[in-house]
């Protein structure tokens, strides 16, 4: 087929760019009726005439053909949508990207679209098992995955990079998360290189042997010559020496143990940032954070729920029944009185108002709740068993009555 690049769609519609998809298919079926095969029998330059409308309507009549078509000035379906948006900006914008021009380049063999053509007409491209090596030419180009893209990161690299956040889990005890207090962890991280200060090179800069400082190679693909960025010099003409400290990383991997203040109240899971304690920044960049993400331990008899001190706390049945006062522990490290009501059951829960732990943000305090178990006692001579049967004459009541009555 002749040079893709040459044909224009719209002229052979004879149809303005702008034109509407109601409008390219009255164009197409106007033209259609005038050089079909059927109404033009043994006229090959109809039949030409009719194939080029065809391939035309094929692609303008699809959306996302148009697009591509309009973007590149051809049509594959060897291209994809991305590809053809790159192209379609560094056109805009060629001082983004190395320049490409397909002027003069053979597409003789290469396919226009695939399937069959409306019309009942099928095209075949012979040469669309040499679209693979073009195919993986202009993805590189505009991909940044080629030598291009290598050489547009080398640029970047050259310029102020931030250092990376880190974050690091720290186990906190019992106690320090809720009462506050200091705490170290030990982590690894990016430091700048003493010696070059972060440049990640040594020495004046020279002339880049590669482009002999014009910042330029060419490029060949295929039948395509294009010219790129130097992927050595990152397009400056210039090169340095790399650092012997650091290897031209710019940084060094230390480990540094790094100490905390835990604030009265720090829940399980909090996040503590430390500004400026990440990975050191490159070419003059500021460092990363580090994030501290608090673990705290547990304890025998308090459990922590928000800020709230749960516990469990046994009783006898005199003082369930009859009712007491009794003292529990606290975390504030004393005792406190909690009033048991009479006839108190096994497992239910009495609350301590703002017993628990300070919330260090809202200022205000958690509650301490007691789950009361009532402890049995074991009856180890008569006389107790002699009370304990007489107790059960007194108290006769059957307390599975309401179990039946569910029933």
């Amino acid at each position: 087929m002749p040079s893709t690049q040459n044909k224009d769609y719209y002229g052979t519609l004879g149809i303005k760019k702008t034109a509407s998809a109601d409008e390219i298919r009255k164009a197409f079926r106007k033209l259609a009726r005038k050089y079909h095969p059927d109404v033009n029998p043994n006229d090959k330059k109809s039949e030409e005439k009719f194939k080029e409308i065809s391939e035309a309507n094929d692609v303008l009549s699809d959306e996302k053909k148009r697009k591509i078509y309009d973007q590149v000035g051809f049509y594959s379906d060897q291209i994809d949508p991305a590809t053809a948006e790159a192209y379609a900006r560094q056109q805009a914008n060629p001082r983004q990207s190395p320049p490409v021009d397909f002027g003069g380049f053979d597409f003789s063999g290469f396919q226009a679209g695939s399937g069959p053509n409306p019309g009942g007409t099928g095209q075949t491209g012979s040469g669309s098992a040499n679209w693979g090596s073009f195919r993986d030419i202009f993805s590189g180009i505009f991909s940044g995955s080629g030598v291009a893209g290598q050489a547009t990161q080398q640029r970047r690299a050259r310029g102020p990079q931030a250092g990376a956040d880190l974050e690091y889990q720290a186990p906190i005890d019992f106690w320090t998360a809720i009462r506050g207090g200091n705490a170290r962890i030990e982590i690894h991280r990016q430091e700048t290189c003493p010696t070059c200060h972060g440049q990640a090179s040594s020495g004046a800069p020279m002339q880049c042997p590669e482009c002999n400082g014009t910042g330029q190679v060419t490029q060949m693909g295929g039948r395509m010559k294009f010219n790129i960025p130097c992927p050595r010099c990152g397009g400056t003409g210039r090169i340095s020496n790399a650092c012997p400290t650091c290897h031209g990383e710019g940084t060094l991997t230390r480990t540094e143990s790094i100490e905390f203040r835990i604030k009265p109240g720090t829940r399980d899971g909090q996040r503590i940032r430390l500004q400026g304690k990440g990975n050191a920044g490159i070419n003059g960049g500021a460092p990363g954070d580090l994030y501290v993400i608090v673990r705290t331990g547990t304890h025998p008899v308090f459990t922590r729920v928000g800020d709230d001190i749960h516990l469990n706390v046994p009783i006898t049945i005199a003082e369930a029944s009859l009712g007491a006062k009794v003292d529990v522990p606290t975390i504030e490290g004393g005792r406190s009185q909690l009033r048991i009501p009479p006839g108190t059951q096994s497992g239910q829960k009495l609350r301590m108002r703002e017993r628990g732990v300070e919330n260090s943000g809202a200022g205000v305090r958690g509650d301490q709740i007691v789950t009361v178990d009532v402890a049995i006692p074991q009856l180890n001579d008569e006389r107790s068993r002699e009370i304990m049967r007489e107790f059960a004459k007194l108290n006769n009541q059957d307390p599975r009555v309401t179990l039946f009555d569910k029933l």
